[in-house]
């Protein structure tokens, strides 16, 4: 399966393992890496030293191409950097920032860089920017989010207008039939995030793996559009938000409920009620935790059998 985004990262399937916190360590990385796709080190929730850790043993655990997300807005990015140069990463997706800030000076020390986006006008700044790729992500997508609320089935096609560099597509797709839809609407590789959460290797807390396998359809919102869009499952904390949208709240009193850390609360340390528990609206098509090297069998084997199926539609 040859395109684009293989050829670019040098990889068996068009298929990358979104960067997410506290999920994204070098266990997950590495398997899906091992198994065809590209695996992500999600460093938007590790310090320095944790990050340069995490990227050593993915070098050990894999001899395939990983890569490492960066959000733009990290404290930390200046020494993040360093890491990633010292440690010879050839891969990095940048998010929640401006691209053109690091792009150039990443590519000068022969690393391949895309650029995650929600809207035509942000995938059109990446590529005046430079980048080898742009990952064009729709609201379905877990986690923080775009404003714009535009669905991936809208704005794969209106990027792909656009666009004259590789897209990939992010934002409800978690399967094999997904995929397929997505670069059928013209993208040239899919980037997937909650499919991975409910797997073995990612390192989210049991208790929200099990708990992004329970969601149903209608089970996540868009909220805390004020502050940062995030798409999570409706559990106490949510309801706590949108009580205080009831009482016309302002941003102040949404921060202080907010606090810190409660993604970490919820994902990581596995408090079900008064964590946030970022997912995406395909936690719904999630039905099982399993490996992610079955994972990504399953989603390839979903995509071909797809294929055929619509080769012998007539009209």
């Amino acid at each position: 399966m040859q395109n684009k985004i293989t050829k670019l990262f040098k990889i068996k399937y068009p298929v990358i393992q979104g960067g997410m916190i506290w999920v994204s360590g070098y266990k997950l990385a590495s398997a899906v890496s091992n198994a065809g796709g590209l695996g992500l080190i999600g460093a938007g929730s590790m310090y320095p030293d944790v990050l340069s850790e995490h990227i050593q043993k993915c070098k050990k655990a894999t001899d395939k191409p990983f890569g490492v997300n960066i959000p733009l807005f990290y404290p930390d990015l200046e020494e993040i950097l360093k890491i990633i140069v010292d440690e010879k990463v050839r891969i990095v997706f940048t998010s929640a920032g401006n691209p053109k800030l690091y792009t150039s000076f990443l590519q000068g020390k022969g690393i391949k860089v895309a650029h995650v986006v929600s809207s035509v006008k942000f995938a059109l700044k990446a590529q005046d920017a430079g980048v080898d790729a742009v990952v064009a992500e729709g609201f379905e997508a877990g986690g923080h989010n775009g404003k714009e609320e535009t669905t991936s089935f809208t704005l794969i096609p209106m990027v792909k207008e656009k666009l004259k560099i590789p897209l990939i597509a992010a934002g409800g797709i978690g399967t094999g039939r997904g995929m397929l839809a997505a670069m059928a609407l013209g993208a040239d590789g899919v980037q997937m995030g909650s499919r991975f959460v409910a797997s073995e290797e990612s390192s989210a807390h049991v208790n929200f793996k099990k708990k992004v396998v329970e969601t149903e359809d209608g089970g996540t919102d868009l909220t805390l559009k004020e502050l940062i869009p995030v798409r999570l499952i409706k559990n106490e904390f949510y309801h706590r938000i949108q009580a205080l949208y009831d009482q016309k709240a302002g941003v102040e009193e949404m921060i202080e409920l907010l606090g810190r850390a409660r993604a970490k609360l919820g994902m990581f340390e596995g408090d079900l009620e008064e964590g946030e528990l970022e997912i995406g609206q395909v936690a719904g098509l999630i039905h099982q935790i399993k490996p992610a090297g079955t994972i990504i069998k399953e989603i390839i084997s979903e995509f071909i059998s797809a294929q055929k199926e619509m080769g012998e539609v007539e009209f």
